[in-house]
């Protein structure tokens, strides 16, 4: 009932509804966009609530201040991606082993020289690994950083065009979402068989898969968001995402990195299934989603949280703050992505009584007084404050108590109009 209302309210700010025009005659009329206003459909994302986008988007058009706050430190991002990119694998100056340079390239960033490069030894290896403390050389094939710049502002990008109904918007995520995926010439091969690659030693491992991470999800989002409607995305521009999606999907659960990604019992395991199931709903495999959702309760939850919510696997890292929120990003939307297909994992309770309520609560104390037990290079107590957000919205009472005292990320608190977890601490640069 709050959303007709809320709904009737922005159509007629809109001058779309007249007293004998009802809202479902106006979307009728007009299709999923209007003048105006836009997209008045509710998207079918795979992680995001596209109901909830609905709301929102016509709660900050009537002027709910935190909608509106919100939405206005997204529009700051999004425009400067309106002028940003487009982006590809193919810019780097490296070469895959592969000879391809369609293929995505990275190199494992903890990992360091023992002697000084020779012509004989370019690379001086071996290499050892340094645990939290980032190899400058890593940045220099660009991939991995242009991949992070890509798929932040494509979801931006179509976002904005969702809550804003400018064109500008959809048009250049468009552009980039064809540049990085679709077009001959500039697109990524649907595989990550060179990732996190280590001198001297492997082309590239499953533990690279980490790199997509969240963010993969985020463009099946975004495309989601934009085939509601928006200008300049066609049909054949959706379905050569759906196709991306289907073959990375399929590389994902048959090559050996990604059968090897599967098994790990940290953070790359929960992303690896968290990613899994976004593209398995994306791509209309609503029973493998669902799968793999029911599967992460005793797979994941219950091997990697304790029963007070401590997460043993990551608090034993260098960085166990940022880990520790990290994997709760995985979880938690993981945990989103069950909700579309019937799964409640915020309710699963291991055999120990472990829950992913009790993860989130057991950051809780140090988000609010910035006092952390354990290891961390560069404490942040704002890492929290998303998956504090998504267990708030699931009903913890003791999240939704703490966000007030929770510090806000550089740019404002965008969960409100994007809500689900991002890693709000980027130690990719660290």
């Amino acid at each position: 009932m709050v959303l007709r209302h809320t709904v009737v309210a922005a159509l007629a700010v809109a001058g779309l509804l007249t007293s004998t025009t009802t809202p479902a005659e106006a979307t009728t009329k007009h299709g999923c966009t209007v003048p105006v206003i836009g997209a008045i459909c509710a998207p079918q994302t795979v992680v995001l609530d596209g109901n909830q986008l609905l709301r929102t988007k016509f709660a900050a058009l009537v002027g709910e201040k935190t909608s509106k706050t919100a939405l206005g430190n997204l529009l700051k991002q999004a425009k400067t991606d309106l002028t940003t990119g487009p982006w590809s694998v193919t810019t780097k100056k490296q070469v895959p082993p592969s000879g391809d340079k369609h293929d995505y390239l990275s190199l494992a960033p903890y990992w360091w020289p023992t002697t000084q490069p020779t012509a004989e030894n370019p690379w001086g290896c071996p290499f050892v690994q340094k645990d939290g403390q980032r190899n400058p050389i890593v940045d220099e094939i660009t991939d991995h950083a242009y991949r992070g710049d890509a798929f932040a502002a494509i979801y931006r990008l179509a976002l904005a065009w969702y809550y804003t109904g400018d064109a500008r918007y959809a048009q250049r995520a468009a552009l980039d979402l064809r540049t990085w995926f679709l077009d001959a010439a500039t697109k990524m091969n649907p595989n990550m068989n060179y990732a996190q690659g280590i001198p001297c030693k492997v082309d590239g491992r499953g533990i690279g898969i980490i790199e997509f991470s969240y963010t993969l999800s985020q463009v099946v989002d975004a495309t989601a968001i934009l085939a509601t409607g928006a200008p300049g995305w066609t049909n054949t521009d959706q379905a050569g995402m759906t196709g991306w999606y289907t073959q990375f999907l399929t590389w994902l659960r048959t090559s050996k990195n990604g059968t090897d990604e599967a098994k790990a019992q940290n953070n790359h395991g929960s992303f690896y299934d968290m990613l899994a199931a976004a593209l398995a709903l994306g791509t209309g495999q609503r029973d493998l989603a669902k799968t793999i959702t029911e599967a992460a309760g005793p797979n994941r939850i219950a091997p990697q949280v304790n029963t007070d919510g401590y997460q043993p696997a990551e608090a034993s890292r260098t960085r166990s703050w940022h880990y520790s929120n990290f994997n709760l990003v995985a979880l938690t939307r993981l945990a989103q992505i069950g909700k579309h297909v019937g799964v409640d994992l915020w309710h699963y309770t291991a055999p120990s009584g472990a829950t992913l309520f009790k993860a989130v609560d057991f950051l809780i104390p140090a988000a609010t007084t910035g006092q952390w037990p354990y290891p961390e290079l560069d404490f942040r107590p704002y890492a929290a404050l998303d998956v504090l957000h998504a267990a708030a919205d699931a009903g913890d009472k003791a999240a939704r108590t703490a966000l007030p005292r929770v510090p806000v990320e550089p740019g404002g608190d965008l969960y409100p109009i994007r809500p689900a977890a991002e890693q709000l601490d980027d130690i990719s640069t660290s």
